[in-house]
């Protein structure tokens, strides 16, 4: 009988230590976690000969006899690439805002829910999850106990296996945890839960942006990009000439008069102003215009709302994780 590993969902062996799934052969009988997730968990080590499945692939798995999708995003990384996934789903779904605790407290839910169905033309339902304070966890759960089979989706660092988690303890009460870790690509196949006799949960591997502003290896950026408890908007008001630099990644320019910046990210994040952007001239630069009232976006990491209509001038090599949209603050 095949084996798979609870916390990755690879099928487990014994013959490579450097392919995925790797059990030693005394170990197989009474583990249930390959090497790599072992490591994970209690070390937090790096992996990177592991490869997961793409976006193409999870999207065709799906299967559609009575199934549903829950698709979980955080509100830091709506945007047109994570929002163009979701909208590839073909099956029944439900866009589930995870770590709702995130959100600063100044923005009403409804607030978003109008600006989710204008600006990227959502239809179906949305529900905000905080599986950390048990927010709405009943609520998604009718949804559970209405279907066959139940598709766990969402990207990288999404919160699918901490909300996964949640479930196997409220609901089957089993001793094993899935894996969960901020490094990327943790689960690499898709793992199947049997929460009841005609209830399945499938958990899925995270989809990934085709960029990132981070290395794998990254870890601690990778940490500080993620918060763990709810931000704080810091507004910055930049004069002609002056810069925001964050993390020496990004270097967004104001080219004209005064003009109030308001970053929606991760307080963790060293954003600082600077007054010389020399250092940075070998990154590529772009140009952008910008109208009244727009976010910028910076994808996997978060958004800044711009107030009065300017050009900038952005000093990166990660151009393509910008783009710019109407503002949630219309």
């Amino acid at each position: 009988m095949t084996k798979k590993c609870i916390g990755c969902g690879k099928v487990l062996q014994t013959k490579d230590p450097n392919i995925a799934g790797y059990i030693p052969q005394n170990k197989l009988k009474d583990c249930n976690l390959c090497a790599r997730c072992f490591k994970i968990n209690h070390y937090n080590q790096i992996d990177l000969l592991s490869v997961p499945l793409n976006n193409f692939q999870i999207l065709k798995s799906l299967d559609k006899s009575n199934a549903i999708a829950f698709f979980m995003i955080d509100f830091l990384n709506i945007n047109s690439e994570t929002i163009a996934t979701y909208h590839k789903i073909n099956i029944p779904k439900l866009l589930v805002i995870s770590k709702s605790d995130i959100i600063p407290k100044s923005i009403k839910r409804q607030k978003i829910l109008e600006w989710l169905k204008e600006i990227y033309h959502i239809k179906e339902d949305i529900v905000f999850l905080s599986t950390n304070k048990n927010s709405n966890i009943n609520f998604i759960d009718e949804y559970l106990d209405s279907y066959s089979k139940i598709y766990l989706l969402g990207y990288t660092n999404a919160g699918k296996s901490t909300y996964i988690n949640n479930i196997i303890n409220r609901k089957i009460g089993q001793a094993f945890t899935i894996t969960t870790s901020m490094i990327p690509n943790t689960t690499l196949d898709f793992i199947n839960i049997n929460l009841s006799p005609s209830n399945d949960l499938i958990d899925s591997p995270g989809f990934t942006y085709q960029n990132n502003i981070y290395l794998p290896t990254e870890i601690e950026l990778i940490k500080k990009i993620n918060p763990k408890k709810f931000i704080s908007p810091i507004t910055y008001q930049l004069k002609e000439l002056t810069s925001i630099n964050i993390e020496d990644k990004i270097i967004i320019s104001q080219t004209e008069s005064s003009n109030n910046f308001t970053f929606y990210m991760s307080n963790s994040l060293n954003i600082n102003k600077i007054y010389n952007t020399v250092k940075f001239n070998n990154f590529s630069q772009k140009e952008y215009q910008i109208a009244n009232n727009s976010d910028l976006v910076i994808k996997g990491v978060g958004f800044i709302n711009i107030k009065k209509a300017t050009t900038l001038i952005i000093y990166s090599d990660y151009q393509d994780l910008i783009e710019i949209r109407p503002s949630l603050f219309n």
